[in-house]
């Protein structure tokens, strides 16, 4: 199959699939010669911060010498940017290659009577088809959701991420933080090494617990690696990073938003428990100078300034706000908001409110995103700012940069779907 049959055939299973769970993921890697074996991974879970300490890993194995595959959801603009090697992302026909791979051994399944694969899993089987035909000898796979049930955690990871621990998406992992963890920290086999981010009391003791009971190494934020001093420069940050085998100074890091550093610490100490060992320096300043991150505190446009952000939670919101007060000191901001509806989009914007000037909602084309009348309704009845409503992005955004007008700001965020569509609209 050409591209846009791949894409045909993978959007055709949007809604198909029934219980979470690792069975039919498992039953069609299996016809497939089980493409995920063969390569050590590390497997990232975590509420925030998985695509950014994924892709910084992957820079640093690379730089290490290690041909790495890479796997990470949603994507912002096409299909193909969840399949990655080296830094790269697939094209077009690599992705059309992997999914005509995928669809033969899941066809069969189907013919045999089994229950379709989901959307996600015939995703994550194209990642290890492509894996294995780009003859990788590493892998990075980020999580979809949660970590137990998730179609990721079909592998014996050597090295499992928890970057974070916030309240999302709780009608699927629980209503409290303890809860969250332990769907999250589910991902961790008994040959594995647990490296674990800034996590909240209630989460850590879970992520204890849990590397107690398997009895393996548990790499932990603030004990056996932290940040160290850092410090705001052109373009990014310059900090110190105390590895749990070594420290690395002057690592520059060209990205907005201080709370890069920490997925930053998080994906050296990856890096180490799966290399062994301490970093090259000069290697990893290299590879981590080389980072970019899409869709997180990315500038688009000038004049007016248009920044989007992929934050979607309220603990994400906060990181970013905290990130615009930092940096964009003297800007306010007219809001372009776009939400999936199992969001608590309240607290998101009594969070984003002090910075703001005006609200201006939208929503993509999408089932699950609130419309946008609603969703202005419900940030009326938390704000004390104008808010407008826009029927499609394209026209949210044109009367956000109206707002705004030709020296104010407008901050597009919410939801990585209504990112990614307007950096189709902004960059093609």
């Amino acid at each position: 199959m050409d591209y846009q049959q791949a894409v045909a055939y993978l959007d055709r299973h949007i809604g198909l699939g029934g219980k979470p769970g690792l069975d039919r993921i498992n039953d069609l890697l299996d016809h497939m010669g089980r493409p995920d074996d063969g390569y050590p991974i590390i497997h990232v879970a975590g509420t925030n911060g998985k695509t950014s300490t994924s892709r910084l890993a992957t820079l640093i194995l690379v730089a290490h010498g290690l041909t790495t595959g890479t796997h990470t959801s949603p994507h912002l603009q096409k299909v193909e940017e969840r399949l990655a090697i080296n830094g790269r992302f697939a094209t077009a026909d690599e992705f059309a290659l992997a999914m005509s791979d995928v669809a033969a051994f899941a066809d069969l399944r189907e013919e045999r009577g089994a229950e379709p694969n989901t959307y996600f899993e015939l995703a994550t089987a194209s990642a290890f088809a492509f894996f294995a035909d780009q003859a990788v000898n590493a892998a990075v796979l980020e999580v979809g959701l949660g970590g137990r049930l998730d179609a990721t955690n079909v592998v014996d990871a050597e090295v499992c991420v928890v970057t974070s621990i916030g309240v999302d998406h709780t009608e699927y992992l629980g209503e409290d933080i303890a809860s969250i963890a332990a769907e999250k920290v589910a991902i961790v086999g008994p040959k594995s090494i647990l490296v674990t981010g800034p996590l909240p009391d209630q989460a850590l003791d879970e992520t204890n617990r849990k590397s107690r009971e398997l009895g393996i190494q548990h790499r932990r934020f603030g004990v056996d690696y932290s940040l160290g001093d850092s410090e705001r420069e052109v373009g990014g940050w310059l900090a110190t990073i105390h590895g749990a085998e070594e420290d690395y100074e002057d690592i520059f890091l060209p990205l907005h938003g201080k709370y890069q550093l920490f997925n930053l610490s998080v994906a050296v100490a990856a890096a180490e428990a799966m290399l062994g060992g301490m970093l090259d320096v000069e290697a990893l300043r290299d590879a981590i100078a080389a980072a970019r991150m899409p869709g997180r505190m990315e500038p688009l446009s000038s004049s007016p300034l248009v920044l989007v952000d992929g934050a979607h939670n309220a603990d994400g919101i906060s990181a970013l706000v905290e990130s615009l007060r930092e940096e964009f000191t003297t800007i306010r901001w007219q809001l372009l908001l776009g939400v999936m509806g199992d969001k608590n989009v309240e607290l998101m914007v009594e969070r984003l409110e002090p910075v703001l000037d005006g609200v201006i909602t939208t929503a993509v084309d999408d089932k699950r995103a609130v419309d946008p009348l609603k969703l202005a309704d419900r940030v009326a009845k938390v704000v004390d700012i104008p808010v407008l409503a826009g029927e499609t992005v394209e026209d949210a955004l044109d009367m956000a940069r109206a707002e705004a007008g030709g020296d104010g700001a407008v901050l597009v965020t919410g939801s990585l779907y209504l990112v990614g569509a307007v950096r189709d609209l902004l960059k093609g």
